[in-house]
């Protein structure tokens, strides 16, 4: 066993730093001006401090240090062991079998439904201790199992998957002849391994990847990952990586469905003859390298400016054909796991829009294009042109007419049935058949009409390329100077032909006089049916014209979703899903299911419909359609491609100091829009990160607003009828009997300016701290300490003065009392510096919120105690009948109303924190008992009268 041989051996197994043999440079003789580095995975590799050669490490005591290995390998597998002989897993039972840290899982994951509607689960492996539970490895090619599936660790078949027959459809092949499986392992590096009586791995994942590998894995000589086909489909895709046995690393598209290469699309440049290379992820996270024997010839990781420690790390060939190193930040309890994500820190090719090749389509599927927005392709279909499938439109497009075919007959051959529709810096470079000079671009357009081979035409600098079907690598280049003339039939799709219902009529007609008389009668009740199904289409279309928005059927927002196939989150008023225009399959959008809505009738929740579709602001998600058909109520809204606010903020980078003021400006605007210039005014009511969106260029929009009359009372609680809003961002009227203006959203604005600023979360900043945010940032304010709340944000440090302006206008919006809140108009002057913001500003005032009810306590006198506002549906019955109820904090404890009470009841975060226990004593409350709850639900079985 040579020294590679065993280095690559530890890595596989994901043996811990202490376990590994790493060899120093002061070991093997090396200098320090060699320029060596040591790499996260145990390697030491570099290059001469002048850049113009690689130094090549030499190892020594390489027999000896084998036999050390093979005993550290034995002891570590013996202890990893956790999966024994015979041990199974059945479909749909949500046991796994995790690691010992619990990062990573092997088991079921539920993924799809089949086309007879039944549940499809895939066997892999997944980060677990993530919310989305991400997949890394997936068993069968990526083809999910039936309900009443198992997989079995078995003695002379390794791990087997078998279906609800008991007919094996995959199992875990060894690679050690005449071995036979002992146990398993799931190690903390997301690697499973299969052992022999010996300890030996006879199979393991990391040899086995599909389209991931994670820091320790080695993607070996003559491997392949291959992309998923789409982000749902885990069977293989468009795009392959390979590390071929001439030492380049190459990307390819391939053809489906046979998987063939086509042209390479990308290399690393590293051919070597009789090559051993191969692509080694290091252990740390921090860089993926192609290594000949000890040499590193190839450098994916260059700039680690976007790593992050304490993250997830992984690497994936996604479906669009891009290869991305990804990082994802632990938990840490310091905020909430739900705003942690993946990030894309760097990735290769530049563009992969770009792609050229004379065998395959390129970045996107035939007859269509490609975009790149922010490194991340999206394909596009051209006018008159949809997609092969809406939900995988790498598969192409496939035209809306009949394609051209030269017959006499045909839409083609007629010059005046022939329109062009045009798409400006747009090619598909390599479907011309013909180029031609053209002194402008209608001598063009004539070219092609006059061509019933044409399918397209592109004009540019007197030149007229003609393309035939289907077009290929296809993509916008902004620079390209060139306009896409794009051949379609003239007001296609045209009226059917009726001359056979005619002649078919004729006979009827003239065949007797009573089956003339019937005909007749028939006629005239069809004619008067569809006159009347005409009239109130009319009347539909002219009322959805007036609401600006348009009605949809629910089977075309079933189809349009896939069957509500692809979920975007989930709030307080239904189910987010992604879905493509029935009208236009280019644009995406968000279809809303609302949960529950009022039961009024159709009228109310069109007039809010209508309401909602009237508004119209560049900081606002516009409402597109909605569906209005028996108990099904669904709104569609554009689709924002860069997630919610909260993602932004509070994810492992944090946006820049302008963007974010850039971003609080606009947010203020919409409100100012919605509060003071729509033709009726609107109160969102639950103003927070996650309901502001980003669309493709960063731009806020608020979403959401305008939904409160659409849901049940006891689901939205709004006005006097008891509490609406969100964790954190609770004004304090709320809690009285308080009429319910636009200042609550001034308060809930407040609050998210306050997070814009500082990049953290209020919810996660009050929880183990004395201080909630407003109140450090009032503490800063007065201590003239601001600088503490942009700490490490060197630009927000060098603009102080607005860092003041918008914490002073911060505390302004959080003032208890809502009289002394300014207007969003004002607010927004004072944001962008046209009015002053008053200096004489104080922090919400420490009295205690009272909620006093004329019914009596079932419970006697309570006292409720909370760390921080927040109410369910299942606490309505509970606070209606409550004495006192206030925020729990020091400060606040100070002024509670004195008196005896019956029992102090706290609902906590975490029921171990003694802290609240303690507080409450603080007040010495003879005789009354206290609990903590979480959440606080109260009912006869945990409570009862002392």
């Amino acid at each position: 066993m040579d020294l590679s041989t065993e280095v690559a051996l530890l890595r596989r197994l994901g043996m811990k730093k202490e376990h590994r043999l790493e060899p120093k440079g002061r070991r093997l003789g090396m200098k320090k001006e060699h320029g060596l580095k040591p790499k996260g995975n145990g390697l030491i590799v570099g290059r001469s401090s002048s850049g113009s050669g690689i130094v090549e490490v030499m190892a020594v005591e390489a027999a000896a240090m084998a036999v050390v290995v093979v005993v550290v390998v034995f002891a570590i597998n013996k202890s990893n062991c956790n999966v024994e002989l015979g041990k199974t897993l059945s479909v749909g039972n949500d046991i796994n079998w995790p690691s010992q840290s619990g990062d990573f899982a092997f088991g079921f994951q539920r993924v799809e439904k089949s086309n007879d509607g039944n549940m499809l689960f895939l066997l892999a492996i997944w980060f677990d201790k993530i919310p989305n539970k991400t997949i890394v490895w997936s068993a069968n090619d990526g083809v999910p199992a039936r309900e009443g599936s198992i997989v079995k660790l078995t003695k002379d078949g390794g791990v087997q998957l078998f279906d609800p027959e008991d007919n094996v459809i995959w199992n875990a092949t060894t690679n050690v002849a005449g071995s036979k499986s002992n146990c398993a392992a799931m190690l903390d590096t997301g690697n499973f391994v299969v052992l022999n009586e010996d300890s030996f791995p006879i199979w393991e994942s990391f040899q086995d990847p599909r389209d991931t590998i994670l820091p320790g894995q080695i993607l070996a000589n003559e491997g392949k990952l291959w992309s998923r086909l789409s982000e749902t489909n885990y069977t293989n895709g468009r795009f392959l990586l390979h590390m071929q046995g001439d030492g380049n690393l190459v990307m390819y598209t391939v053809s489906m469905p046979t998987g063939d290469k086509n042209g390479a699309y990308w290399a690393s440049g590293t051919l070597q003859a009789n090559s051993k290379a191969q692509l080694i992820f290091a252990e740390s996270g921090e860089y993926i390298y192609v290594e000949e024997g000890t040499r590193n010839v190839y450098n994916f990781t260059i700039d680690k400016t976007g790593l992050k420690q304490n993250s997830y790390h992984m690497a994936r060939i996604d479906n669009d054909g891009v290869f991305r190193l990804y990082n994802h930040p632990k938990s840490t309890g310091a905020q909430s796991d739900c705003s942690l994500s993946w990030s894309a820190v760097q990735h290769i090719p530049d563009d992969v829009c770009l792609i050229t090749g004379s065998l395959g389509s390129g970045a996107c599927g035939y007859n269509s294009y490609c975009v790149d927005i922010d490194s991340k392709p999206t394909c596009l279909c051209p006018d008159g042109y949809s997609p092969v499938d809406p939900f995988y439109i790498q598969r192409g497009c496939k035209p809306i007419f009949p394609v051209p075919s030269c017959q006499e007959d045909g839409w083609e051959t007629k010059p005046e049935m022939i329109d062009f529709k045009e798409l400006n810096d747009i090619d598909w470079p390599l479907a011309d058949y013909e180029l031609q000079t053209a002194g402008n671009k209608e001598t063009c357009i004539e070219y092609c009409r006059n061509d019933c081979f044409c399918a397209a035409a592109i004009y540019g600098g007197n030149s007229c390329w003609r393309k035939k079907f289907p077009l290929s690598n296809g993509r916008k280049t902004i620079s390209l100077n060139k306009t896409a003339l794009i051949k379609v039939p003239k007001g296609y799709p045209g009226k059917k032909d009726n001359s056979t219902l005619i002649l078919v009529g004729s006979i009827i007609l003239g065949s007797s006089l009573f089956f003339n008389f019937l005909l007749l009668l028939g006629i005239s009740v069809c004619a008067f049916i569809s006159y009347r199904k005409t009239l109130l289409n009319m009347q539909s279309r002219s009322n959805t014209s007036a609401m600006n928005v348009t009605s949809y059927g629910y089977k075309e927002l079933e189809e349009a979703t896939g069957g509500f196939k692809q979920k975007l989150g989930h709030g307080a008023f239904g189910t987010v899903y992604k879905g493509v225009l029935p009208s236009d399959h280019r644009r995406f959008v968000a279809v809303k299911k609302l949960d529950k809505v009022v039961q009024e009738g159709e009228r109310e929740f069109k007039t809010e419909v209508s309401v909602i579709g009237q508004t119209h602001h560049k900081n606002l998600v516009r409402l597109l359609g909605y569906c209005d058909e028996g108990e099904h109520r669904l709104l569609v809204y554009e689709y924002m491609s860069n997630g919610s606010l909260a993602s932004l903020l509070f994810g492992i980078s944090r946006p820049d100091w302008n963007q974010r003021v850039q971003i609080a400006f606009g947010i203020a605007r919409g409100l100012m829009y919605l509060h003071e210039e729509c033709s009726t005014q609107i109160i969102h009511c639950d103003i927070k990160p996650q309901n502001i969106l980003l669309d493709e260029y960063f731009t806020p929009r608020i979403s959401d607003f305008g939904l409160a009359k659409l849901l049940l009372a006891e689901q939205t609680r709004t006005a006097r009828t008891g509490i609406r809003g969100t964790i954190g961002y609770f004004a304090p009227e709320w809690f009285r009997k308080a009429s319910i203006t636009v200042k609550v959203d001034v308060y809930s604005f407040g609050m998210m300016l306050l997070e814009i600023i500082c990049c953290k979360s209020s919810v996660a900043f009050g929880m183990g701290q004395e201080l909630a945010l407003v109140d450090f940032a009032y503490d800063c304010y007065c201590k003239r300490k601001l600088d503490k709340l942009v700490e490490n944000d060197e630009d927000a440090r060098s603009d102080m003065k607005r860092v003041e302006r918008l914490v002073m206008v911060a505390i302004w919006c959080t003032q208890e009392d809502p009289s002394i809140r300014p207007s969003m108009r004002k607010i927004t002057q004072m944001l962008e510096g046209v009015l002053e913001v008053s200096g004489k500003v104080n922090p919400t005032q420490c009295e205690a919120f009272t909620m006093v009810c004329t019914q009596s306590s079932t419970y006697g006198k309570v006292l409720v105690l909370d760390v921080i506002v927040q109410l369910t549906e299942k606490d309505e019955c509970v606070y209606q009948e409550m004495i006192t109820y206030l925020p729990l904090s020091v400060e606040f404890l100070r002024n509670v109303p004195k008196g005896k009470y019956d029992a102090i009841i706290v609902d906590s975060s975490d029921p171990a924190d003694t802290r609240w226990k303690e507080m409450v004593h603080l007040q010495s409350f003879p005789g009354a008992s206290w609990m903590v709850l979480v959440p606080l639900i109260l009912n006869a079985t945990n409570f009862s009268k002392r």
